[in-house]
């Protein structure tokens, strides 16, 4: 019996190319070149906003895992992150106090916020692989709505509405005199999304992702072909929290503060309704929904500022416009994609892409049928038809 072989390339008309875990790795890499080599095409104000999208990304990316591969409704992901900021904080303020700064104290914070997240997420996967619909859902919404009641009780560790601050984390000196602060923290925000996003996406391709499609499929089948559900769920739920965790840490690293304000109901449905605009189980769609996330309300306040409109109404505006679209443009997007909007992109993608990848050549779109060779011979078991000498 011959062990099974993974094939890394695959040829295209002749030439070879990367598939598989060598091809998530490269095309990672490359989008996370171009990204940092957009920063310097952008002022200090996008630079920030990168960055915040970035943070946005690794909380989207793994809320639509968890829903769209696993169907678990998670309501209360904007605590997993508060969690992770939280804990980034906690972890940056004693490494301060014991004379640690710079890069290495950047990623002790980081590996503190992952622990705390995976932490508080395993607690909640245990829970939630035994509950599922608006179960799981009422206790993630209950995790979100507490949080600011155990900020208050715990105030001495997390200062309450206030939150805590950390030390400020400038360029490092041999980059001081190329980028400015708001450009160095786009490129760690960056960095380590590309990192959080790629160790998803594989795990996505992988076989935890089959397992995660078979538990939301049909978990009783699932459980008859040995694959273990619970621990799925478990597991799905864990890896979620952890990039939440760390896309609160990068937050907390941008603005250099974690507070429970930060981190409402409102901002957790606005997480979720991101993943579904932009197509649930898909990681680009989480991409585009934290593009959306980050950016709409921006515009919307531009537009509003601009119409010059009285004091009291622009407060009533402020806000309440963001929602109101979010809420539209949700009704608008299930109504005509249901698939969000990276479902509408791939269904816009020729069909030559399928073509090319099974080596057949793409004819144009006005070129006649291909003539069907009659053939004499259509099986082993069937005969060739006799010429007529035979006769």
């Amino acid at each position: 019996m011959t062990a099974p072989s993974f094939p890394t390339f695959a040829s295209l008309n002749g030439a070879p190319r990367l598939t598989g875990t060598p091809r998530l790795l490269v095309t990672s890499v490359i989008l996370t070149l171009v990204a940092i080599g957009g920063t310097f095409l952008l002022d200090p104000y996008r630079n920030y906003q990168l960055a915040v999208i970035a943070a946005y990304f690794c909380a989207t990316a793994g809320l639509t895992m968890l829903v769209g591969l696993t169907g678990q409704l998670s309501l209360g992901h904007a605590a997993l992150m508060a969690a992770g900021g939280y804990g980034y904080a906690l972890t940056a303020n004693a490494s301060t106090d014991a004379g640690v700064d710079g890069v290495a104290r950047f990623l002790v914070s980081l590996v503190g916020a992952v622990v705390v997240a995976g932490l508080a997420g395993l607690l909640l996967g245990l829970a939630a692989a035994r509950l599922r619909g608006p179960y799981l859902a009422g206790l993630t919404l209950a995790v979100v709505i507490a949080l600011p009641a155990v900020t208050s009780v715990f105030s001495g560790v997390f200062r309450g509405d206030q939150g805590l601050q950390i030390a400020y984390d400038g360029v490092p000196p041999f980059l001081r005199t190329l980028i400015a602060v708001e450009q160095w923290q786009a490129w760690v925000a960056i960095l380590v999304t590309s990192v959080t996003v790629t160790v998803l996406a594989g795990l996505r391709r992988g076989r935890a992702g089959l397992r995660m499609r078979a538990v939301h499929g049909d978990e009783t089948a699932a459980r008859l072909s040995g694959v273990p559900a619970g621990r799925v769920k478990v597991f799905a739920f864990t890896m979620s929290s952890i990039s939440a965790g760390v896309g609160g840490a990068l937050l907390c690293f941008v603005t250099q503060s974690v507070s429970p304000g930060a981190y409402t109901l409102a901002f957790s449905l606005l997480l979720l309704v991101a993943v579904v605009i932009g197509g649930l189980g898909s990681i680009g769609g989480a991409a585009l929904g934290a593009v959306v996330v980050v950016l709409l309300p921006w515009l919307i306040g531009t537009a509003t500022a601009a119409l010059e409109l009285p004091a009291d109404v622009e407060q009533r505006l402020s806000g309440n416009v963001s929602v109101l679209v979010f809420g539209l443009l949700l009704i608008v997007v299930t109504a005509v994609w249901p698939g969000g909007i990276a479902g509408a992109l791939g269904r816009r993608m020729p069909r030559a892409r399928d073509q090319v990848a099974a080596g057949t050549p793409v004819a144009p779109a006005d070129a006649p049928p291909p003539a069907v060779p009659v053939t004499t011979s259509t099986s082993s078991v069937s005969h060739s038809i006799p010429t007529e000498t035979e006769r």
